[in-house]
């Protein structure tokens, strides 16, 4: 008998050194630990939001050190909005609202290429409103028809 064809097991991007020297890069930091902490707190905190489908299929295109970070979480019960991630990561990091909110920048645009458009427009819906700036992408919103 023959075996049935199967697919490739889906391959990252980059490597994890690769994605952190890319935070790095898009978050001007002085050092790649400064990049790799960034990494790992803002994946945390994504971790902790995304559910489903959604957060197996990011973590498929995570290198594999990022996506431990991510799916070591436990989804919150209630999803923050976009403003409600930042303030919630400063509050758990010891930081300012601009820095929490610069470090998210710096992590999800590198995670939406990662991710590719399709992925990404799966996790923005599911995501309350916010997250698609702080992934680096417009934030459409649809009309608002009269009943």
């Amino acid at each position: 008998m023959y075996d049935q064809p199967r697919a490739n097991p889906p391959r990252t991007a980059m490597t994890f050194e690769q994605m952190l020297e890319r935070v790095r890069y898009e978050g001007a930091y002085p050092t790649r630990e400064r990049a790799a902490e960034s990494v790992r707190n803002v994946l945390a905190a994504l971790g902790r939001q995304i559910t489903a489908d959604e957060r197996v299929d990011l973590a498929r295109r995570l290198p594999v050190e990022a996506a431990r970070t991510l799916t070591a979480q436990i989804p919150d019960t209630e999803q923050l909005t976009g403003w409600g991630f930042v303030k919630d990561l400063a509050a758990r990091t010891g930081t300012t609202a601009a820095t929490a909110r610069w470090d998210t920048g710096a992590v999800l645009t590198v995670v939406s290429q990662l991710a590719g458009p399709d992925l990404l427009a799966r996790i923005l819906k599911q995501l309350p409103g916010g997250y698609a700036l702080l992934f680096g992408q417009a934030e459409l919103q649809q009309p608002q028809h009269a009943a």
